[in-house]
Parts: structure tokens; sequence; C-alpha cells
């Protein structure tokens, strides 16, 4: 039997539908986030295999744009070795104040600066990739950022230098340099993540069945409708999964994009030979020593402006194993799930949140949910109504021409 919904359900339905998800969070870090000429930038950035310490690796070899953007691998594997956590899609993290699995950091642009430093990810270091940019960028990025030092001083920059790398002779190296020099450096390095911040805020979600049926709901004033573009089962799925009595997925899974960006322990276990992952217990204690933080020196916000780091829960036990609430928009196509990859369907997911045992990390906040095969069967399938692809510009889901 179809679902006629009261008035206070078709205001819950109409919060989820993707017309009410507001432009791009604002990024106060970044004063170039909404710049078309850093956006081109970006994108070049964004599948540049130079910016590597092999030359084989970029942002794209994880982030594959025919794959929504993730690699479809339990553990992200495209760069120099294996991580340990799985590779998120960039599809609508744009309106998130805290990305990575465990929000250790606070905006797009200094997101994208750890993997290019990463010894498993680019493994390359900032004075490569600022010598990098000045050869083969240098006119786009002094249009954007304004002019670039001679980066040919070898006896200011050396050819290798971070204080970031995992190699002793790069730390050496930085520590001869003068702080100026190393600021010179660090901005460069800054700014190319703020350039792709501005080309990954190009991606959204694309409307999917689900946003159809929100439209038909009111234009039939919630009384049911032969011409609804869900069927029976996944009407059914949305109900339960809208319930307090039901799923409970709405607890944490609202909002348009289907995630309330928040940490939650649902008592997830490690993949086999790991060991528990703390989460954001550790994200949050990252995220305040980052030296890319939203109160750096390199962050274009005041310092007033920065109220989520500011004010950022940073202790308490909830923080132990909670990761970052994964939007749900597309989800069916971004197997396998969890922040390793520990499942490979979603009925696995959802067994696991029927089951709710207990966290090996701090303590779960899941309860059994006590439903039977039959709904949790109706969930899976209105899950599916939450697919629509992405909405962006075509050309930007290309590999563009390098300089």
């Amino acid at each position: 039997m179809a679902i006629d919904w009261t008035t206070e359900e078709q205001a819950l339905l109409k919060s989820l539908q993707l017309d009410h998800q507001p432009a791009n969070r604002p990024s106060l870090s970044n004063r170039y986030a909404d710049d078309q000429a850093a956006v081109t930038l970006g994108h070049q950035l964004f599948f540049d295999q130079r910016l590597s310490a092999n030359g084989q690796v970029s942002c794209a070899s994880c982030h594959v744009p025919e794959k929504l953007f993730i690699d479809g691998l339990s553990l992200a594997t495209g760069g120099i070795a294996t991580s340990d956590r799985k590779t998120m899609t960039v599809i609508g993290v744009s309106v998130s104040p805290w990305l990575f699995w465990d929000g250790r950091k606070d905006s797009l642009w200094s997101q994208a600066l750890e993997p290019w430093e990463s010894s498993v990810e680019h493994g390359g270091n900032r004075a490569q990739y600022a010598r990098l940019i000045a050869k083969h960028y240098g006119d786009a990025y002094q249009s954007i950022f304004g002019e670039l030092p001679n980066f040919d001083d070898k006896a200011r920059f050396p050819l290798n230098a971070s204080p970031d790398s995992p190699d002793p002779s790069h730390k050496a190296a930085w520590e001869t340099m003068s702080a100026e020099d190393q600021d010179a450096i660090s901005t460069v390095f800054a700014n190319m993540g703020k350039a792709v911040e501005a080309y990954q805020r190009q991606f959204f979600p694309a409307r999917g069945r689900f946003d159809t049926y929100v439209d038909q709901v009111f234009a039939s004033s919630g009384e049911f409708s032969e011409s609804r573009s869900l069927t029976e089962q996944e009407e059914e799925g949305l109900r339960l999964f809208i319930s307090e009595q039901g799923g409970r997925c709405i607890q944490c899974h609202n909002g348009p994009l289907f995630s309330n960006n928040e940490f939650h322990n649902t008592g997830v276990p490690p993949m086999a030979g790991m060991s528990p992952d703390r989460g954001r217990a550790a994200g949050v204690e990252a995220v305040l020593l980052d030296e890319f933080n939203c109160l750096s020196k390199l962050s274009d916000a005041e310092p007033e402006s920065c109220e989520e780091l500011r004010f950022v829960k940073s202790s308490g036990p909830e923080l132990e194993g909670a990761m970052r609430t994964p939007s749900l928009r597309n989800i069916t196509r971004l197997a396998p799930f969890m922040h390793q990859g520990q499942f490979a369907t979603l009925e696995d997911v959802l067994k696991h949140y029927q089951d709710a045992p207990q966290s090996l990390i701090g303590h779960t906040e899941l309860s059994p949910l006590q439903l039977d095969a039959q709904q949790l069967a109706s969930i899976q399938a209105f899950l599916s109504t939450l697919d629509g692809g992405v909405n962006a510009p075509q050309h930007l889901l290309q590999t563009p021409s390098l300089p």
C-alpha cells in the first residue's frame, strides 16, 4: 500500500531534497575559492602526475572521475603505497567543515596538501613542487596569486626540502633555509591547494529519483499518485529510513546530502590485520596543530571567523573510533563501504546496523534495529533512488592539457 505522507513528513522530505542544498559553503580561509582562473589551474594540478616523487601519481589516480571520484578499492592504492583508509569522493565535499574520515583538515585547500607530501600517496616535497609551479605554471600562477620568487637560486632554495618529508635529507635541507625562504615555498604550496579547492568546489551530486519523487509528493499534496517515481518497496524503505521506530538512519544521514558532517562511532571493525582506528580522537588533535588550518598564517580568514576550529570539541570518549558521516548520494555506486571498505555490499552494511556489535575502540552509538529481512531490503531499495551521478561542467571531468 503506497504512503500518504503527513504534513510533518512532507516537510522532512523537502529538507532532504537537493534543490534545498545551499550554494557552496563560504571558504573563508581561501580568498581564491571562487576564482575561475584558480578553477582552471586547480583542474590541471588535480591531473598532473609530475606532482609526485615518481612522476606517476596525480589526485585523479585515486579520485577517478569515471568512478565518481573514488577508486573502488577498500584501501587507496593509487599512490606510492597502500594507505590505511578508503578514498572518499570529492562530490559535494565543499559543504563539509571537516575533511578526511577523521576530520584532520578544516578546509579543502589544506586537505589537498597532505597527499602531495605523504610517503604513501604522492611522496614529493614542497620545494620540488614550488619549482615545478614556477617552471610549468608560472604565468597562470602569477596572474592569480602574485609574483613568484626565483626558485632557480639554489643557494636559497634546495631542490628538495620540506619540514614534513619522511626523507631526513629533505628535512635537513629545509632547516638550512631562512624563515623568509621557507615561507615563500610554503606560500606557493598553500596556493596550490587553494587552486585545487576552487576546482573541487565545482562538483555536486545530481538529482536522483528521490528528488523527483518529492516534487511529485508536493504536486499531489501528499496524496498517492500512480505516477510517482518510486516503487512501493522504495517508498516503504524511505518511510523506514526516516522513522525513529524503523531504521533511524535520519539521525546521522540528514540534509540534502544525507550527511550531518559529524563524527560517529558505529562499531565498524578494522580490516583484518589492522589496529582499531582512533578516528576523530586523533583527527581533532591533528587539525588543531595543522600548519595550514584556518588560524594559520597562510589562511586568508580573520581569526574570529574560524569558529568551527576555535570552538571544536577536542576531547571526550565519544571521539574515540568516530568517523565522519559520508553522504549517501550515489551510495550504491561507491562500494566498498566504511572507512576501510570493510563491507562489500549495502546488504552487509545494513546487517551491521541490524546487529549493532560492540566497538573495539570507544563505544558504539548503535543499538540493534530489530527489522526483518524484508524491511532491510526496502531500505536498500530506497538508497538506490539517491543515485544521480555528478552535476558539474563536463570539461572539468576530463583530463586537461598540461603546460
